[in-house]
């Protein structure tokens, strides 16, 4: 199933970064929230790992579902303060993350190089789950 598309605003620079500007690059993208406590394993998991990654053949987006958070600020107070090193994105409210047909959070969604959706990994997911998945999305054509 092709990803939905999506143009949402980077936390702290205010820019606007569309799924189209990864065109051709596999994604994962992680949807989280500053309350929930899985996020709060998971985004320390997904720094140790995009630290390391090779981000020139693998784009790697974070998107705070405002629309599950207690403030709309909260997700951007919470990357601030915590000095996240990766893209995070702001939801309108749960729009995209509707759009992914997201239940929960964290969510991860890997796309293949054609931005379809190859994997969907839920709050019960391991990061070991994830990581290994991504061969499949890094080889797939």
């Amino acid at each position: 199933m092709q990803a939905p598309t999506f143009a949402l605003e980077e936390v702290q620079s205010g820019e606007i970064i569309s799924l189209t500007d990864f065109k051709g690059k596999p994604v994962m993208i992680t949807f989280w929230a500053s309350w929930c406590p899985d996020c709060m394993k998971d985004l320390p998991m997904k720094e140790q790992f995009y630290q390391h990654a090779d981000t020139d053949t693998l784009a790697f987006l974070t998107i705070n579902v405002t629309g599950r958070e207690r403030s709309e600020e909260a997700g951007k107070d919470f990357t601030i303060k915590n000095n996240l090193p990766f893209l995070v994105l702001q939801d309108s409210g749960r729009e995209t993350y509707d759009k992914f047909g997201c239940t929960g959070v964290p969510t991860t969604v890997l796309l293949n190089q054609d931005h379809q959706i190859a994997h969907v990994f839920d709050d019960k997911s391991s990061f070991l789950d994830i990581a290994k998945a991504l061969p499949d999305i890094m080889t797939s054509k």
